[in-house]
């Protein structure tokens, strides 16, 4: 450490990602996008959903690992991202349990 930058520490390094890869995950963006709506005119039944959520998971995944620098980033980073998707996918779990155990209850009966 010198004295012309005194707040540096030598543990800590800045990854310089080149605008290429910028420009490859924008591109690879775009095109994903054109698929999300080319699928939306698609009559594919129930694989509609199941197509539109995987270009949105593979999107996300875009954005986390190069626009919020996830990949370059220290182990304990990852970790953190890579356990509040566990906890997301727990919450949704918890969710759909209630939600689809609501059939079994029986409807009162109706008084006229």
């Amino acid at each position: 450490m010198d004295a012309s930058h005194p707040f540096e520490y030598p543990e800590y390094e800045e990854h310089v990602v080149p605008k290429s890869v910028y420009f490859g995950v924008f591109g690879a963006l775009m095109v994903l996008t054109v698929i999300t709506v080319a699928v939306a005119f698609v009559d594919l039944g129930n694989l509609n959903v199941v197509v539109a959520l995987a270009v949105a998971v593979l999107k996300a995944t875009l954005v986390v690992l190069f626009f919020m620098h996830v990949k370059y980033s220290p182990t304990l980073t990852k970790l953190v991202v890579i356990s509040s998707i566990v906890w997301l996918g727990i919450l949704f779990g918890v969710t759909l349990m209630d939600y689809l155990t609501r059939g079994w209850l029986m409807a009162p009966p109706m008084v006229h």
